[in-house]
């Protein structure tokens, strides 16, 4: 779609953006700025005319090391193929989609996935563009992940008692600046969604449940295929128990501390971390975010601190990663989150994409959501086009009302039980549990 360069000046500064018919652009705002394995500063000015017209790096991780197509080429050919991407440790960037003359509009800030070792805002499955048409503005961040988000050891805890997350850290940073700042883009700061998947859903499962983003005064979460994880099953751990596999990591690197790996080039760090990782039967497990000891910590991260002051909606896809024991934790985590009176819904992607046999694969569902299957190789259907709009309304709907109901959908009612099943006839449906057991013992995805 054709743009033209626009200079905005606001009550942040003046910017050179996107101006396209019914949008605005604003990629590449800086949200903080960090020194490898410290935590962010925010950046509350910017000095001359801030050039927001292209998108900021993101976090250094194995495509930029590697051939992406052949390294991972499943998502590769979903969300990336065609696509450039630059990539920094200095990845503290931000991406603003507003509807043109905004004001007092609706908030949906989103964290992208990857497993905590790869992801970026600006994947080609991911767009706020559909939002900023229904009168929303769309945020998404950059954050750092892999071993220059989240080390843990003992020897890198600041004199403040912090010890690694900086991932974590980098988004709840963002998150306060969208609460100081997004004002001045026409959004209302009193009116903001939180929302992830996978990794990003984990993230805000983390986060929201900290007082640094209590204070930041959520109307509502989203949570896809991710929620519950660590409050469950892989608990975050402390730097004790995370000094074993990082002294590998030294080890590898041919180094003696944490004070030498961190001095080191970042491809010679990634490379000792990614050797460390690849030697593990279970290596994801230990990028993990971990208990810092002050942003998250064993007391106020577990199952009983999921937040009741705003509604939220949880969602796992019938062929997503290991969906049976992904649907209990997300079942755990709603119920949970119904105390109170709160209210919680729950969906169930099941559409299977045409294209292939490997069903409603992890993440999937996003294509959906984001409007974004023309952008995809796939021979989409008329039917897929439906049921995208009916995910993405209701989202919409959500954002605005915090309640997903709307005119696309059947009634949808909130409880654990009977979720929203968005297929090839969307309506309220019980668990089809035999299914994702099945799924889950014979698992096809990409993950």
């Amino acid at each position: 779609m054709e743009y033209k360069n626009l200079n905005v000046t606001n009550a942040l500064g003046e910017f050179t953006c996107r101006e396209y018919d019914d949008r605005l652009e604003f990629r590449g705002l800086r949200y903080a700025n960090a020194k490898r394995w410290e935590y962010p500063e925010r950046v509350d000015s910017y000095d001359g005319v801030y050039d927001a017209t292209e998108y900021g790096s993101c976090c250094l991780q194995e495509r930029a090391y590697t051939v992406d197509a052949e390294s991972n080429p499943w998502f590769w050919k979903e969300f990336r193929e065609g696509q450039e991407f630059t990539y920094g440790e200095d990845c503290h960037f931000l991406n603003i989609i507003a509807p043109k003359n905004a004001e007092k509009c609706p908030v949906l800030i989103y964290i992208y996935g990857g497993s905590f070792t790869g992801g970026s805002s600006d994947e080609g499955h991911l767009s706020g563009v559909s939002f900023a048409q229904n009168g929303i503005i769309w945020v998404a961040m950059n954050y750092r992940i892999n071993c220059f988000g989240f080390p843990n050891h003992p020897e890198i805890r600041d004199a403040q008692g912090r010890c690694g997350n900086f991932g974590l850290y980098d988004q709840v940073c963002a998150l306060e600046w969208i609460k100081a700042h997004i004002a001045a883009f026409g959004g209302d700061p009193d009116n903001m969604t939180l929302s992830g998947e996978s990794a990003g859903a984990m993230s805000v499962d983390l986060i929201m449940s900290t007082d640094r983003v209590k204070a930041i005064g959520l109307k509502g979460a989203v949570l896809m295929s991710g929620a519950g994880i660590q409050r469950a099953v892989a608990k975050p751990k402390s730097p004790e128990k995370g000094k074993k596999y990082w002294d590998q990591v030294i080890q590898n690197a041919g180094v003696s501390s944490m004070k030498e790996l961190k001095e080191l080039p970042h491809e010679e760090l990634y490379n000792a971390w990614r050797k460390t990782y690849d030697a593990q039967k279970m290596g994801m497990t230990e990028v993990l975010p971990s208990c810092d000891g002050v942003l998250i910590t064993k007391e106020n991260f577990k199952l009983s601190t999921v937040p009741t002051e705003y509604p939220q909606v949880y969602s796992v896809t019938m062929n997503d990663m290991f969906p049976f024991a992904l649907l209990k934790v997300n079942q755990m985590c709603a119920k949970k989150g119904m105390r109170n009176g709160n209210k919680v819904w729950m969906a169930n992607f099941a559409r299977e994409l045409p294209g292939d046999k490997v069903g409603a694969w992890h993440a999937s569902d996003l294509l959906y959501v984001f409007k974004t299957q023309e952008q995809n190789w796939r021979p989409w259907e008329e039917i897929d086009r439906k049921i995208s709009d009916q995910m993405n309304q209701s989202l919409i709907a959500f954002v605005k009302n915090h309640d997903p109901n709307c005119d696309a959908i059947p009634h949808w009612e909130p409880g654990t039980k009977n979720p929203m099943r968005f297929c090839e006839d969307s309506k309220m449906m019980p668990w089809d549990t035999k299914q994702l057991w099945n799924n889950t013992i014979h698992h096809e995805g990409p993950i």
